[in-house]
This record gives C-alpha cells, structure tokens and sequence, in this order.
C-alpha cells in the first residue's frame, strides 16, 4: 500500500510541474539578485553619481567600508561638505528604495491575483521588472542616480507582487505530498540569486567601471525568461475550479499538471474548498483581523515573517561576516563573504528532501535553536576577540553555522506555509499582509541594524538571541504541522483549537462564578 502511494506521487511529478514550478520562482531568483546586486559596485556607482552630480569624488583614504552591505562610516563627518552628503543621501536613497517598493506592491497581490489569475499576474508583473532593470541598465546614457533609484523602485515594486504571488500559484499546483518539497525551491532561488550577484559584481567580471550597469540590469534576461517560459505554463486549476466555477478547465489544467493520476481525490478537495469560499464570499484584509475565526492562522502568517526577518540573517549574512572574516585574518574576506552561498545553496538542495520527511513545524523549531545556539556563540567570539586571537575563529564558524540553520527552516518555510495556513477565499489577502510584513521588518533591519550596532558593539547579537528564543516559543504553542494535509483539514485544525480555547474560557468563567457565588 505505501509503495502504491509512493509510485503515485511519483508519478505526480510531471515535466509540466516542474516547468511550472522552476518558471513561477524565477521571480524570487531576481529578488535575492536584486538584494545582493548593489553591494559590490558601490564604489565604481558612487565614483559615477558624482561625476554625473559634479561632486569631487570622496578621499577613500578616509573611509573605513567593514563591509559590503552599502553601509559608509565616516571618521570625521564634519569634514564632508554638502555635496559629499548629498552623494551619500542618493546612495541611501537607491539601496533602500528597493524594499519600500516592496512594501507597497505587497498591499495588492491579493487583488492582482484573483483580477488576473495566477499565471496573467506573473506575466503583467513581469513588465515591471523589464522597465525597471532596463533603466538601471541604461544609466550611464542619463542621469545615471535618477535612473538607478528609479529602476530599483520598480524593480521592488515587481518583487513584491511575485512574492507574493510565487508562493500562492506554487502552493495551488503542487500536490499535497510534494508541497513542501517545491516550496522550498523559493528559498534556493534567492541565495542562488544573491551568490550570482555577488559573484558577477567582483571587479575582474562586471562590478567595474565600464560594466556595472549590465551588473545590475542582468536580471532583467531572468524577467525575460520567466515571460516566455509562463506563457507554457497550465493556470492554477484550484483558481479556475474555486474562483471562477470553470470545472472542465480546471480538469484539464489538473491533467497537465498531474499527468496520467487520477484526480478525483484533488477535485474532491477543490469542491469542499470551493463550498467554504462561498460561505466565505470574498475575505478582505480588514476581515481577516476582525473574524475571530481567522485570528490564529492571521497570527502565525505574520509571525513566522517577523522571525524571518528578525532573527538576524541579514545583519550577518550581508554586514557583520566581512568584519569578522577581516578581523580573523582573512586576506580576501569578499571571497569568504560569498563563500557563505555555497552552503546556503547546498543546504537548499537538501531541505527539499527533507521538508516533506521531518515536517515544517519541526524544521522550522530546529532551525531557530541553532540559530540562537550560533548568535550566543558569535556574541562570546566577538566580545573575547581582543582576549584570545581563535576566537575570531570560533565566531567565523559561528557564522556559518548560523547561515546554515536559518537555511533549516526559518528562511524557506515562512514563504509557502502562509499558502498553506489559509483556504481559498482568505488566501490572497493573508499572502498579501505576510508579504508585507516581511517587506517591512526587511526595510526596519536595514535602516536600524547600524545604529543598534554601533550603540552595543560586540553585545549586539544578544538582542537577536533574545528575539530567537522568543519565536522559538511562539512556534513550539502555536504555529501547527501542515506537512501532507489538505487545505481543509488545516482549516479544520485552526477551528478545533478556537472551539478548545472557547470552551477553555468559558469553563473558567463558569468555575469563577461558582467560587464567587459560593463565597457570597
């Protein structure tokens, strides 16, 4: 019986699916390359903002850079005159005009999906991308800080519809038993972006003078790609079935997808799902925080988001590592900072094996414990650096492991489990208001992190630890296992528990009465 099941779901992954599925996260391919693009060619970008602006280049003499992230410390800020300041305000302005973009594209996913269909949206969106990478791509024919600050806005704009929308086509097609397994691909999209980016943006290779605008328009060939490559792809048959009422097209879709299995089980699922949707009509934002009955669900989506982003990986991944790498002695700490990818990627490779083996929930608990195990570890490494010279490789071993572990769990899952918390009439909304808190919390890190981290030094991954051991509780009480159950038995899981917490509190309140009554 278990080898029947194991040869149907086998079966299940067809060349159709895995077209689709490699197509849809092409999307996220293009946002971790839009996050790691920036940070190599800085110096060459800035060199050409001031020519462009007629400001006198800054004395990089003068300059401390620790690291990659676009962040400059200044010795002596009072020596920089106005121009030198407004240099460095366009530099700001074009690292972090990406995540607000972001932030704003997110809010419409749900609208855009269900307005289009799954499959149109990512086409529309893709235009985005394409104008916005070939602004940036154009820049040195323009003003090249209002080309590139424009070009990174609509980029941004384009990488926070397709997070959104990525995960919510991925998660329709995919079957039960393969859910997870593909939901992972997003996560190795983006490291396998971030790597490339950085790769490509050494000197030697594009992050020169003469080549960093097809540096940072490259992805543009990515958005290109995905057009064409969706234009094979089948609609998500649960849109079709549940939000349209087109049955024969969704059986059709079904087909392609699933190949020669027999999809009465999924169509039997689709119309329980389609029934609740009617009940449900259509489930705005506001409602989602206003029913009771979508509270936990809404607060796990939004949780499993902020310790995402929270729990530290971009402050180490792509700021403190290089610090570290210098401080140990390394003599090309950029190589050993895009060494860090290598693993990311591996580890990506095997979580797809083993998220539908452990579960989410499971994953996602480890994964948190060994982060926080590697921030206490990295927190001793750099507060006794100056005590003991190994520590410095204690706290570069710390770093990889916590990389390692966020790659466990944290960094994929919170992108598709989201999908997997809400049936279809919440869905769009609930991806929409997940997406926008990760946008958020992402632009939050990158605006604070430096403050926070001149302001305690070597004590600053105290304040991560702290954050970690709280979502490590959080997970453990709340966020549930979804691995290899349906939508609605999910739906199911999140009623039964409000029913138990419903008669938890009335049980109490009964048991209140008694005593008072009694004491009277």
């Amino acid at each position: 019986m278990e080898k029947t099941s194991k040869m149907q779901e086998e079966k299940h992954l067809t060349g159709t699916l895995i077209l689709s599925v490699f197509t849809a996260v092409l999307g996220f391919f293009q946002y971790g390359y839009s996050l790691g693009v920036i940070n190599a060619p800085q110096r060459v970008i800035e060199a050409h903002y001031g020519r462009v602006l007629g400001i006198a280049p800054i004395d990089r003499s003068a300059i401390d850079y620790p690291d990659t992230n676009g962040s400059m410390f200044f010795p002596d800020l009072e020596e920089l005159d106005v121009g030198k300041s407004t240099l460095t305000l366009y530099w700001s302005l074009s690292v972090s005009i990406f995540a607000i973009g972001g932030m704003i594209s997110s809010f419409t996913v749900g609208w855009v999906g269900d307005k289009l269909g799954r499959v149109k949206a990512m086409l529309a969106v893709n235009v985005l991308s394409i104008i916005g990478n070939l602004l940036m791509g154009l820049a040195k024919f323009g003003p090249s800080h209002i080309l590139i600050i424009a070009g990174r806005a609509i980029t941004g704009l384009y990488c926070g519809l397709s997070s959104g929308l990525v995960p919510m086509y991925v998660g329709e097609i995919s079957p039960t038993a393969l859910r997870g397994a593909l939901g992972t691909l997003h996560q190795l999209a983006i490291v396998t972006g971030i790597l490339l980016s950085q790769v490509l943006g050494l000197d030697f290779l594009l992050g020169n003078d003469d080549m960093w605008p097809l540096l940072l328009g490259l992805s543009g060939a990515a958005a290109l790609l995905q057009f064409f490559l969706l234009l094979l792809c089948p609609e998500s048959p649960r849109y079709l079935y549940i939000k349209l009422g087109k049955v024969e097209e969704a059986k059709k879709s079904l087909k392609r997808l699933r190949g020669d299995c027999d999809p009465t089980k999924e169509i039997t699922e689709m119309e329980k799902e389609k029934q609740e949707a009617a009940s449900e009509k259509r489930v705005s934002i506001r409602k989602l925080f206003s029913s009771s009955s979508y509270r936990q669900p809404v607060i796990v989506a939004l949780m499993v988001q902020i310790s995402q982003q929270f729990s530290g990986i971009n402050a180490v991944n792509l700021l403190h590592s290089t610090n570290i790498f210098v401080r140990a002695g390394v003599d090309q700490p950029v190589y050993a900072t895009i060494g860090l990818g290598v693993p990311n990627i591996l580890n990506e490779f095997l979580q797809v094996f083993l998220v539908e083996k452990t579960g989410r929930r499971s994953l996602f608990i480890a994964g948190l414990i060994g982060m926080l195990a590697s921030a206490v570890a990295m927190t001793v490494g750099l507060v006794l650096l100056g005590t003991f010279a190994w520590m410095s490789y204690m706290s570069m071993v710390a770093i990889f492991l916590f990389v390692i572990f966020f790659e466990v769990g944290p960094g994929p899952i919170p992108w598709f489990i989201v999908a997997e918390l809400f049936s279809q009439g919440p869905r769009p909304a609930a991806i929409a208001i997940a997406g926008f808190c990760n946008w958020t919390c992402n632009f939050i890190i990158g605006m604070c992190f430096q403050y926070i981290a001149d302001l305690c030094g070597p004590y600053v991954f105290t304040i991560f630890a702290v954050l970690l051991l709280g979502f490590i509780l959080f997970a453990h009480f709340k966020v549930p296992e979804t691995k290899g159950k349906s939508f609605e038995e999910i739906s199911a899981a999140f009623r039964r528990k409000r029913r138990s917490a419903i008669k938890g509190h009335k049980a109490a309140t009964e048991l209140e009465d008694l005593r008072g009554s009694e004491e009277a």
